[in-house]
């Protein structure tokens, strides 16, 4: 199990809003902004530059929430492609687990939460060895085996990234703070509905009774 790394409180301030128009948005900007989903590392990756809104006074990159919005409704149009059971959705980030399991069992996927057991894509004779389709990744980094495994034996990856992040091996890249606890409640809680939505027929709206809330990990 890792240990995730503090992240810096985010306050919305005038300094820190967006050029963001009302209903532009999945979620409100100041949902975005008080959960922290923008908030990047002080290291930057040449892959990564591309969703950089700006640095901040402190060092930190800032990602661009519209992209960070426009990618969460890009990846459940995706995942939407899939049967449920052939998602599959890891994280070895301690703040990503409980993220990982709700997301899961509110869209029917299958999910390996704490520690992904080397071989589960590519070793037939293990007990835990499945075949999915398609792989949701937290972090590319600690969710590096599961990545590998993926790209072996071909299926495609999303990954939400940070702006530290190597995303060679990721097909569609979510551009998110990947540590706070609350930022991986969101993102998680957003593709969820999103994917639901996307998977329901035209002119219907699903039930998603669920809240951030209840995909955040216990501090």
């Amino acid at each position: 199990m890792t240990t995730d790394e503090p992240v810096p409180e985010s306050t919305p301030t005038d300094h820190e809003g967006q050029d963001t128009q009302p209903g532009e948005l999945l979620i409100p900007e100041d949902t975005y902004l008080t959960s922290g989903v923008h908030i990047g590392t002080q290291q930057k990756s040449a892959s990564m530059r591309r969703f950089v809104y700006k640095i901040r006074y402190d060092g930190l990159y800032v990602l661009d929430i519209k992209e960070t919005d426009r990618r969460i409704r890009l990846a459940a149009k995706f995942l939407a492609h899939f049967r449920p059971d052939q998602i599959l959705a890891v994280s070895q980030r301690q703040y990503g687990q409980k993220p990982v399991r709700v997301f899961a069992k509110a869209v029917g996927a299958t999910s390996f939460s704490e520690r992904f057991v080397p071989g589960c894509l590519t070793n037939p004779s293990l007990v835990e060895y499945i075949e999915p389709k398609v792989l949701v990744v937290t972090d590319p980094a600690t969710d590096q085996q599961a990545l590998s495994e993926a790209v072996s034996i071909g299926i495609p990856v999303v990954g939400i990234c940070d702006v530290n992040n190597e995303t060679r091996n990721v097909d569609l890249v979510i551009p998110a703070n990947n540590k706070g606890r609350v930022a991986l409640a969101t993102v998680y809680w957003l593709l969820a509905r999103e994917l639901l939505r996307a998977r329901a027929p035209e002119g219907t709206e699903p039930a998603f009774p669920l809240t951030i809330e209840e995909f955040q990990a216990a501090l």
